[in-house]
């Protein structure tokens, strides 16, 4: 792969891309994470109960599903490359859209929009990120997506501001998106152009009940991903609310529990890498699996705050890893192009990933917000089964 990239580009070491693929990475999850820190905002002046909002987001998914095929097929065509430089800008023009719109109606259409164009690029960043992984002879997958949550960091940050300054979230998202462009310019001219890259010819010779017995692994992927990113967005959705409403904390500490989730998400990325490398994918994803359903469990069964913090600590831990190992796993496909696998598996995580917070409030609607929060825990074990079963 290093020698592929150097033959067609070379003027782009492994350092270079690197790097830019990092920015990219991280504007992509500060765009996210501008949206997901403004979400009580518009549920308050919309007034949409918690219920109502869960109806709302899912639209979420709905843009990402219809994105699947247009995104699978551009990037055989245009490439990664092109195909992310154009996603994230849309991305970020979205995300004024979310801050722009006047009723429910307009919500979600916007979200549809966001969701289509975050699927674009979650497939195009994660592809030019198996190629920089390709250039090294070690796993580095797990720290780009550690950079995605060190701007989840960023824009909660930026978010609490702005709401302790009563700036509405269109000026907001209109900063968010001025810090965007300037990453994509900085980092475009660093990016690996795949649109003329060889392509995969081992596969041609397969046949198709081969091709299917090999597209097993993909599929298990994609669904260990799914349950573990169904964790994932649920805690950036409902953090602080199950803290607000089940932990009963004042004002001030309500944001903590999203806070511990964070830092050990953040920070388990940048060590799974070297874990994957020493102990094997599958010992990792059960590890993940573990954490991410303990963690659950504490703050389920002992809803105070430290315990639900130690238990919000784990699944940050717990939820950190799976993701970007599944990726990097998914990019090595030998029955399809890196993009195309990629397209597979990250599409059915990402539905994980915005259907969670609609199904939460759902359950709590119905239920207990403690209740959804099992339903959560669940898809830890999940991981741990699967993961288990599996021939990975």
């Amino acid at each position: 792969m290093a020698d592929t990239i150097t033959a067609i580009q070379p003027s782009i070491t492994r350092k270079t891309l690197r790097i830019a693929v990092g920015v990219l990475f991280f504007m992509a999850g500060l765009c996210f994470s501008s949206w997901a820190s403004r979400i009580a905002t518009i549920q308050q002046t919309m007034g949409l109960t918690d219920a109502a909002l869960g109806a709302v987001l899912f639209s979420l998914p709905v843009g990402l599903m219809l994105s699947l095929p247009f995104s699978g097929w551009v990037i055989t065509k245009i490439g990664s490359k092109k195909l992310l430089l154009a996603a994230i800008l849309v991305y970020g023009i979205c995300l004024i859209s979310l801050g722009l719109a006047q009723n429910t109606f307009q919500l979600i259409i916007c979200l549809v929009c966001f969701g289509f164009s975050s699927n674009a690029v979650n497939i195009s960043v994660n592809t030019q990120a198996v190629a920089a992984e390709g250039m090294y002879d070690k796993p580095i997958m797990a720290s780009f997506h550690g950079l995605w949550s060190l701007a989840g960091f960023t824009g909660a940050g930026i978010g609490t501001v702005m709401i302790a300054n009563r700036i509405d979230p269109f000026h907001h998202f209109i900063l968010v998106l001025v810090i965007l462009a300037i990453g994509v310019a900085a980092a475009s001219r660093y990016l690996y152009d795949d649109a003329g890259a060889p392509k995969n010819k081992g596969a041609v010779s397969i046949s198709l009940r081969e091709k299917f017995r090999l597209m097993v692994p993909l599929l298990t992927l994609g669904s260990i991903a799914f349950c573990s990113m169904i964790c994932e967005g649920a805690m950036f959705d409902w953090s602080v609310v199950y803290f607000k409403k089940v932990v009963a904390v004042p004002i001030a500490l309500q944001g903590a529990g999203f806070t511990a989730f964070m830092l050990t998400m953040a920070s388990g990325r940048f060590i799974a890498d070297w874990f994957a490398h020493r102990f094997g994918l599958k010992r990792t994803l059960q590890v993940s699996g573990s954490l991410t359903a303990s963690g659950l469990l504490v703050a389920i069964i002992f809803p105070y705050f430290y315990t639900a913090m130690a238990g919000f600590l784990l699944v940050g831990a717990g939820v950190s890893s799976v993701v970007p190992m599944v990726y990097s796993a998914a990019g090595r496909s030998k029955t399809m192009s890196a993009g195309v696998a990629l397209a597979a598996v990250s599409t059915i995580g990402f539905i994980g990933f915005l259907v969670g917070p609609p199904v939460i409030g759902f359950i709590a609607g119905l239920a207990t917000l403690r209740a959804s929060f099992a339903f959560i825990a669940v898809m830890g074990i999940s991981v741990v089964v699967l993961s288990t079963r599996a021939r990975l």
